[in-house]
C-alpha cells in the first residue's frame, strides 16, 4: 500500500544548527502518528517543513506518489492543512468566523460564492458550534471554541492530511476531552490521515495508531501504540513514558 505522505531523508539546517537530521517517516493512509519527544526535538519543524512553511535542507516528501516541491501547486497546498497550538495566531481578529471561513472556501475553490454562507454553517455543525458564530469575532469565543474554529477552516478544504502541532495544549482538560473525541470523528467521517504532534502523553495515547520519538532533530523510535506504552523500544521512549507519573484519564480509541 502506498503511504499517505512519506518524508525521506529529511534535513533542515539554520546557520550551522541542525534542527532536523535526515528524518525518515510514513504516515498510512487513514491513520493517526503520534509524534512526541522533548522541547526542541525538531517535532514543530517537522511538521512545517511538511506542511510547506520551512524548505528542507536536504531530502524530500511525498504526497502519495507526488514529489512535494518548494513550489507546491495549489491542490498540493490544499492537500494538507494544519491546525497551530495557538488559534489566536492564526484566526484574523479583524474578520468575522464566515470571513474566516469563507477565504479559504472561496481561494481553493471549494463552492460558488453563491454556496459559501451553507458552507460556512455546515462546516460550523461538524465542529459543534452553532451558525450564530458566522457574524461573530474570535475574541467572542472561549479557547476551546477558537480551536474548533481552526479545525473547521483546516477541514474546509478537503485536505488528506491534517497536521495538528500542540491543539490541545493551552486547553482545560474538559475542554481536551472534547476536541480530541472530535477529531476522532473528524478522522473517520472525512478519512484524514492525521499527523498529531504532543508533548502529552495521554493525548497521545488516545489518538495514536502509531508513535514516532524525536530526540534533538532525529528520529529514534517509530513503534505501533500498544507496543510503545507496554515496551518502547529505545531507552529515550521509556524515559519518556516514566516521566509521566499518572496517565491522564483520557478515552482509548
Amino acid at each position: 500500500m502506498t503511504a499517505a505522505l512519506k518524508v525521506d531523508n529529511l534535513t533542515v539546517e539554520y546557520g550551522g544548527f541542525t534542527a532536523l537530521d535526515q528524518v525518515s517517516l510514513e504516515l498510512a493512509p487513514n491513520t493517526t502518528l503520534g509524534l512526541v519527544g522533548e522541547s526542541g526535538s525538531g517535532k514543530s519543524t517537522l511538521a512545517r517543513v511538511i506542511a510547506g512553511l520551512v524548505s528542507p535542507t536536504k531530502g524530500q516528501i511525498l504526497l502519495g506518489s507526488d514529489v512535494l516541491g518548494k513550489r507546491r501547486t495549489r491542490e498540493q497546498r490544499k492537500s494538507i492543512q494544519m491546525v497551530a497550538q495557538n488559534p489566536d495566531a492564526s484566526l484574523n481578529p479583524k474578520h468575522t468566523i464566515q470571513q474566516i471561513l469563507a477565504e479559504a472556501l472561496l481561494f481553493h475553490k471549494i463552492v460558488d460564492r453563491s454556496q459559501v454562507r451553507e458552507k460556512c454553517k455546515e462546516l460550523l455543525a461538524r465542529v459543534r458550534i452553532d451558525e450564530t458564530a458566522l457574524g461573530k469575532y474570535p475574541h467572542q469565543f472561549s479557547g476551546g471554541q477558537r480551536q474548533r474554529i481552526a479545525i473547521a477552516r483546516a477541514i474546509s478544504v478537503e485536505p488528506r492530511i491534517l497536521i495538528a502541532d500542540e491543539p490541545t495544549s493551552a486547553l482545560d482538560v474538559s475542554v481536551q476531552l472534547s476536541v480530541i473525541e472530535l477529531l476522532k470523528q473528524l478522522k473517520s467521517e472525512l478519512s484524514l490521515t492525521v499527523l498529531f504532534i504532543s508533548h502529552d502523553l495521554g493525548v497521545i495515547h488516545a489518538l495514536s495508531d502509531t508513535i514516532a520519538v524525536m530526540k534533538k532533530g532525529q528520529l529514534v523510535e517509530v513503534n505501533n501504540r500498544e507496543s510503545f506504552f507496554a515496551r518502547p523500544q529505545t531507552a529515550y521512549g521509556y524515559e519518556l513514558l516514566t516521566a509521566v507519573p499518572k496517565m491522564p484519564p483520557l478515552p482509548t480509541r
